[in-house]
């Protein structure tokens, strides 16, 4: 789950990926072939592609595996193709929920995705009814024990190179920047040297939701895994504060 400076829950959802590593690859994949086939296979001349292969740095995927999806998506001629599609909805108490999937088959996943959401007592919503509680943005996140460097240097870097906030907590440093600006604040941070936790193009809520009834966590929590848990399901945004 993207969201705000959350130290612990950029861990933990490392820590899955980590237990699920074959899944996390197969779903980059996915993605790679996509953004290849809608820009071409130079990231240097494809925005797209250059963000999936941050993704897939920051996720540990092996750089022959990477250039070698790359070429595989640049030289297919038949193959499977997939397609973007985005669900919005609600799930306990109005939260907000955007689902972002990679499919070869929409009408399965449109039904795979409700079914998550229904067995949450949650409910799918029409396009736009939650994305504009939401602003699309870089996210860089620093775990402060894996650096050395001290705040005020971190955001002189980050804000040198065009982001637009820099902030911390106990555990990490967070930078935001415009979508834009993200691969640019990127590659600043990696050549001064600065282990990255987490870095990526998502989607952050303007407000957060806490939820105080055991019931209503519960059945987000079951929304949110029961996503997770779907091979179609590439992103799950949220506002609920865990």
């Amino acid at each position: 789950m993207s969201g705000h400076s959350k130290f612990a829950n950029i861990k933990h959802k490392k820590e899955k990926n980590d237990a699920a590593k074959g899944k996390i690859f197969t779903m980059i994949g996915r993605e790679i072939a996509v953004a290849v086939k809608e820009g071409g296979p130079d990231p240097n001349n494809n925005f797209k592609l250059a963000q999936v292969i941050t993704k897939a740095k920051a996720n540990n995927m092996p750089n022959d595996t990477i250039e070698r999806g790359i070429k595989k998506a640049a030289g297919e001629g038949g193959g499977v193709n997939y397609e973007t599609c985005t669900y919005e909805g609600y799930g306990p108490s109005g939260t907000a929920i955007i689902v972002k999937c990679l499919t070869d088959n929409k009408n399965r996943t449109a039904a795979n995705v409700r079914n998550c959401f229904s067995k949450g007592y949650g409910n799918i919503g029409t396009q736009g009814c939650v994305s504009y509680m939401f602003d699309e943005k870089g996210q860089i996140v620093i775990d402060r024990a894996e650096t050395d460097k001290d705040a005020d240097t971190l955001m002189e870097l980050a804000l040198d190179a065009g982001a637009d906030d820099f902030s911390e907590d106990e555990e990490s440093f967070e930078i935001i920047t415009d979508p834009a600006a993200f691969p640019d604040v990127l590659k600043a941070i990696e050549e001064a040297g600065v282990p990255v936790l987490s870095a990526e193009v998502t989607m952050l809520p303007q407000n957060y939701v806490t939820l105080s009834d055991e019931t209503d966590i519960n059945n987000i929590r079951k929304i949110l895994d029961l996503l997770d848990e779907d091979d179609d399901v590439q992103e799950v945004y949220t506002n609920w504060e865990e």
